[in-house]
Formats: structure tokens, C-alpha cells, sequence
């Protein structure tokens, strides 16, 4: 969903690990520049923090992300988010 291979620069840093792939960055680190690309590129200019969604271990499976256009919207979605942030 990124648009192009832009993500790869964001997932992957520099740092090879020992079998010398790419070290994969953090995922909150991912989800903060895809949240970045929304208000900056595709021009959302309400775009709330996006709340981890976990399973049944407490690990994080998806990142669920709200963009709007209308700072209502936003702020509904913000609440909602806090509400039921795990």
C-alpha cells in the first residue's frame, strides 16, 4: 500500500546482520513513516496515531491507521483509538 519501493529505504536499514541481510527497522518505526507519507504525500491533513492491533499473545499483527480530510473525523477516530488502545 505504499505506492512504490520507497517502504524499502523505511523497513531496512543499512546494517547487515550476520548472515549479511539488511537489518529490519523497529515496526512502530515503520508505521510512523507510513503515517508521515499520509499527511505528506497522499495529503491527509488528519492523520491520528495509529493504534497497534494485537493478538491473543499481545504481539502486534497490523498498525490500524485513520486519514481524513475533516478534523471531526479525526478527532472521532483519535477517541475511538484511545478507547480501545490495547
Amino acid at each position: 500500500m505504499w505506492g512504490n519501493d520507497e517502504w524499502q529505504d523505511v523497513a531496512y536499514s543499512g546494517d547487515e546482520n550476520l548472515f549479511g541481510y539488511p537489518e529490519k527497522q523497529r515496526n512502530e518505526q515503520i508505521a510512523a513513516a507510513y503515517r508521515e507519507r499520509l499527511l505528506q504525500i497522499a495529503g491527509f491533513p488528519c492523520v491520528p496515531m495509529p493504534i497497534p492491533m494485537k493478538n491473543s499473545k499481545g504481539s502486534v499483527v497490523y498498525y490500524l491507521f485513520f486519514a481524513s480530510q475533516k478534523k471531526v473525523a479525526a478527532k472521532i477516530a483519535d477517541y475511538i483509538f484511545k478507547k480501545y488502545a490495547m
